[in-house]
């Protein structure tokens, strides 16, 4: 398990939240992109005997390269304005997190939970990279917590659904990566607008659509494989016959 933050502005909320992952036995802190310097004494002095988690935080320049590397990956969102993109209670969320099969528990890819900017969160299109999305049970009036706070909320979130005896299912594939998916996106959208389906200035709201649907399916990826390599044989076949 890792947790990713996306531009951390406050050391403080740093060295807090390598705290909380070494509480709740996580094994890596990533940062994309942090607008702060994680080695500050504030940091230091917050991490107490998370400093190992802490000075061994990787750093990435963005979102898709933190988690291309994991199976399962759940973001949080405090927004109202979220779009039409769905949101998971913590619950639901965290519970698809750790189902996974059996002969996958110990595997090299990790699960990833991702944590936006103290002042505006995630993007919808980071949100977008990630499989689900969670959103706390706060008020309606003021739903924005804490970085670190909410951290320790899912965290003990997780860790409270991992220690139940009765887990349902555990049969559910993983998911294709991050990276997989967005490369197949892209060609597909590249196919969409040659074959006059889409329009420039629609084409991120529609294909943001198709992404919704197909991180509900939890497609594979070797599905995504699939459908990469019809979008490429489509994309021949149509400059062909132009030819």
């Amino acid at each position: 398990m890792v947790v990713v933050l996306v531009e951390p502005a406050g050391p403080i909320n740093v060295g807090s939240v390598a705290r909380l992952c070494a509480n709740f036995s996580v094994s890596a802190l990533r940062l994309v992109s942090p607008r702060c310097d994680s080695s500050a004494t504030e940091a230091i002095r917050m991490a107490v005997h998370g400093q190992d988690v802490l000075s061994q935080a990787q750093v990435f320049s963005s979102l898709i390269d933190a988690i291309n590397d994991c199976s399962r990956t759940v973001a949080t969102c405090g927004r109202l304005d979220h779009g039409d993109i769905p949101l998971h209670s913590p619950e639901s969320a965290l519970g698809w997190l750790i189902d996974r099969p059996d002969e996958q528990e110990g595997g090299a890819e990790p699960l990833a939970l991702v944590f936006g900017r103290e002042d505006r969160g995630l993007s919808n299109s980071e949100l977008r990279l990630c499989q689900r999305v969670l959103s706390l049970h706060s008020s309606e009036t003021y739903p924005s917590l804490n970085l670190s706070h909410a951290v320790g909320i899912v965290l003990h979130e997780l860790r409270r659904l991992q220690l139940l005896d009765d887990k349902p299912g555990r049969c559910s594939p993983d998911p294709a990566p991050a990276q997989d998916m967005d490369d197949c996106l892209n060609d597909a959208e590249d196919l969409l607008l040659e074959a006059g389906f889409l329009l420039e200035h629609t084409a991120a709201a529609r294909m943001g659509k198709v992404r919704d649907l197909l991180q509900r399916a939890t497609t594979r990826r070797e599905e995504v494989a699939l459908l990469r390599g019809m979008v490429r044989q489509l994309r021949w076949a149509i400059r062909t016959e132009r030819s």
